[in-house]
């Protein structure tokens, strides 16, 4: 059964045990983020991890991002820090920007895809930085949305729709930031994507934060 809430005010720090329970216990929840809903269960588990999959419609084989509780969780997650991503983390997070780094040993290949590499980021959200560090610091932050579909969600009842049955929480709190809302043009979507290593940034999607921005910031260094 998937169960809605819709968040305010004061749920946005306090959300209600059941969920952290659920998610703790290989639950699925759909949840806010500074970007782009977020499709979020324990990393750590492989059966969410197959839930998550099944309810997007894709099969395994491609990275799954992960969402953070803060920037010192990088070190048990990535193998190396370059400087640059230091500088980048220091600078950008919390914030939308997603630095692939080398994963740490022990990262299931169902997160990292095969590549060797994960994508980590802290969000601007309470609600994803609560939902991460109940799972134990980080949280799968792939998009919420059926493969094909962008995931641009204005209203609760369209998520609702797409996911009931699937899921197992859905936390509302307003139209996707990228959405644009109701009225406003659409804005990049999600986070930037950036692969770090050793002094060298690579693109690898261009999202909220302008790729110039960020090799601007490099440069003044």
């Amino acid at each position: 059964m998937t169960r809605l809430v819709r968040l305010d005010a004061r749920s946005v720090s306090f959300l209600p045990a059941a969920v952290i329970k659920s998610l703790r216990g290989g639950g699925m929840v759909i949840y806010p983020t500074d970007t782009l809903y977020g499709l979020g269960v324990d990393p750590t588990s492989q059966k969410a991890i197959g839930r998550l999959l099944s309810a997007k419609g894709r099969e395994g084989g491609k990275p799954i991002p992960l969402l953070l509780d803060e920037p010192a969780r990088t070190f048990s997650l990535a193998r190396s820090i370059p400087r640059g991503a230091t500088r980048l983390m220091e600078k950008f997070w919390p914030g939308a920007l997603t630095i692939v780094l080398p994963a740490a040993p022990g990262l299931t290949e169902a997160v990292t895809g095969g590549t060797g590499t994960v994508g980590l980021r802290v969000p601007d959200h309470p609600v994803a930085r609560t939902l991460a560090k109940a799972a134990g610091g980080a949280i799968t932050g792939t998009s919420a949305n059926r493969s094909g579909n962008p995931g641009l969600w204005r209203t609760a009842e369209e998520i609702v729709n797409e996911f009931t049955g699937d899921v197992d929480w859905i936390l509302w709190d307003g139209p996707s930031p990228a959405s644009g809302g109701e009225e406003i043009p659409l804005l990049p979507h999600g986070s930037t994507v950036v692969l770090v290593e050793e002094d060298d940034v690579l693109l690898l999607r261009e999202g909220v934060i302008p790729f110039r921005t960020i090799t601007d910031f490099l440069g003044k260094g």
